[in-house]
């Protein structure tokens, strides 16, 4: 726990210990960092108990159709084996033939909601494929966690995710990154008032510091943050200590930490 309060880090990736070195060097390619821990569970479980989260959810993401089913496959049963200390969320992609299939699929396996990340699946947020994804999770009440935001591309900013929150107004998106990955102030000012949408902090507080992070978390409300590492990327004892140096008061803190993640992906830890 951190300062009593039962931490869940709502921003974990997961994969087979097969495929692991391949996965994360893939994305420290994309981004250009060096991922600080290693991707697997056992890693995620060392790391993160360690510094003090209690609970994550954890995800993967297909870059292709043929892969969805098998990375929700893997999550579930990586959750069902961490006895409670994990929730899981699924993966859909939206070339997919059978995109109501599935959602049927992931549900069954007890998912909590959906990941996509439209920057490394290579769609636009409001692009006419993406729209049978929205109109099922909306009507089935599944929270989407969505990548946003990135400077080199134009496939998750702001103007293509304005659109979407306008029109799929049931419909719960999570913005990663504080709603926009390497243009932070930009989205805050834009995506800051969306009764629909929140965002988490992850892969913020080492590009932007604290002070600025903490401006940007109290212009969306703290109501509207979730806590996350995007581990393995960040250290999760890193995370955490620059979190708690933000200085939010307990109320902020409980909600970013613990209830907004339990109220979004419906979770049934009960502390």
């Amino acid at each position: 726990m951190i300062n009593n309060i039962f931490t869940i880090d709502a921003h974990c990736h997961i994969y087979p210990e097969k495929i692991v070195d391949r996965a994360v060097a893939g994305t420290d390619n994309f981004y250009g960092v060096k991922s600080s821990c290693r991707g697997t569970v056992a890693n995620l479980m060392e790391e993160g108990l360690a510094a003090g989260i209690d609970h994550f959810i954890v995800q993967s993401v297909a870059t292709t159709p043929k892969q969805v089913r098998s990375i929700n496959d893997f999550i579930a049963k990586e959750v069902e084996n961490s006895h409670g200390i994990m929730t899981g969320i699924g993966t859909l992609h939206p070339d997919s033939e059978d995109i109501k299939g599935d959602i049927k699929h992931l549900t069954e396996l007890g998912l909590h909601g959906v990941k996509l990340h439209p920057d490394i699946q290579k769609f636009k947020i409001d692009d006419y494929r993406c729209l049978k994804i929205y109109e099922l999770c909306e009507e089935q009440n599944i929270p989407i966690l969505m990548h946003t935001g990135d400077s080199r591309y134009d496939f998750s900013n702001p103007n293509r995710l304005l659109p979407i929150l306008e029109i799929y107004t049931s419909l719960t998106i999570v913005g990663a990154h504080l709603g926009g990955y390497s243009i932070w102030e930009e989205a805050t000012e834009q995506l800051n008032s969306l009764p629909n949408f929140y965002v988490d902090c992850s892969s913020s507080f080492p590009f932007i510091g604290t002070k600025k992070a903490k401006e940007l978390i109290r212009k969306y409300g703290a109501e509207k943050v979730l806590f996350g590492t995007d581990y393995p990327m960040w250290s999760p004892k890193r995370e955490i200590e620059a979190f708690l140096s933000l200085g939010l008061d307990e109320n902020e803190n409980r909600c970013i930490l613990n209830s907004n993640a339990k109220k979004v992906f419906k979770l049934e830890c009960n502390k």
